[in-house]
């Protein structure tokens, strides 16, 4: 099979390494140009590495970028972690069109933080989709899709790179094997069903004690490690990354006003919230590295009695 990839970074480098992998040819790769001072980019480094040509278009509505995609001959596209938009006569030229990954069960959780979304809303299933892509942001025909579970524990860090990343990869070269073969069925999406999510960033990241702990602390974790969940302590910043939650069951087990510190061991501290305590045990304050919460209470920094987010 004759590929052309459309993607960046460590999922887009995973992708083409695994189609190299098994003897498939890699024509060439599009990926969106670096940012100044950014790391370079993950696919380019590795394509070019193992000597497949690398195309970097400000925008793959171009001529040019039509073009060179037209000049590969490619049997299907391969669209693995696109944040660029692939206008319909582009993603149209490979012989077989193209296919592209989204990680989460499509037409739920339309948009770019799909990972993080259904942890935050306390989902226990997620999973990945692989479709076609129209002009819609994650609307077009499904050609296959994979779920996991969403453990009561789990975080971003661990959904994406323990199950969607590898799940992703694998489904990608599955659905491109059906694909080229002709045995694949594509089906609409539900739009009775459908939700789109934008961007979960520090605004949506933001800790509000007033809420249920049950919401803190699926917010920690739909946060963590990115965009990090946060607060602040006496005026600094405060991110939360690794996090429990303790129901209080009744009036009397309920522990100092609502944002307070009320808890301070060797391991953690808590934190007053509605219906409970977030215990924290992996922060970061200001400009410092994240730390175990130890770390944190034996320099002084953290201490029982402390109102956060005021």
């Amino acid at each position: 099979m004759k590929i052309a990839i459309i993607g960046q970074q460590d999922f887009g480098k995973a992708v083409l390494e695994a189609f190299l992998g098994r003897g498939d040819e890699v024509a060439g790769v599009f990926c969106a140009p670096e940012k100044p001072g950014a790391r370079p980019d993950a696919l380019r480094a590795a394509a070019e590495a193992k000597g497949v040509k690398v195309h970097q278009f400000a925008s793959l509505r171009s001529d040019e970028a039509k073009a060179a995609l037209r000049a590969l001959a490619a049997d299907l596209g391969i669209m693995a972690y696109v944040l660029q938009f692939a206008p319909q006569d582009f993603v149209g030229i490979p012989k077989h069109g193209t296919i592209q990954y989204h990680p989460s069960l499509l037409p739920k959780y339309r948009g770019p933080s799909s990972i993080n979304w259904p942890i935050i809303r306390g989902e226990t299933r997620t999973g990945l989709t692989i479709f076609r892509p129209t002009d819609g942001l994650d609307e077009g025909p499904v050609i296959l899709q994979k779920s996991t579970h969403i453990s009561p524990d789990d975080t971003l860090a661990s959904v994406y790179f323990e199950r969607l990343f590898p799940m992703g990869v694998e489904a990608m070269l599955e659905a491109a094997d059906l694909v080229s073969a002709g045995r694949h069925h594509e089906y609409p999406q539900d739009e009775s069903q459908a939700t789109y999510e934008g961007w979960c960033r520090k605004a949506e990241a933001r800790i509000h004690w007033a809420n249920h702990v049950d919401f803190i602390f699926d917010l920690v974790r739909g946060c963590n490690p990115a965009p990090a969940a946060w607060t602040t302590a006496e005026g600094k910043e405060l991110q939360i990354f690794d996090s429990r939650k303790i129901p209080v069951r009744t009036f009397g087990a309920v522990q100092g006003k609502i944002g307070e510190i009320v808890a301070v061991t060797e391991q953690s501290f808590q934190v007053t919230a509605q219906g409970g305590r977030i215990e924290v045990l992996r922060a970061k304050l200001g400009e410092s590295k994240k730390v175990a919460a130890a770390d944190l209470v034996a320099s002084g920094a953290i201490r029982a009695g402390q109102i956060l987010g005021t």
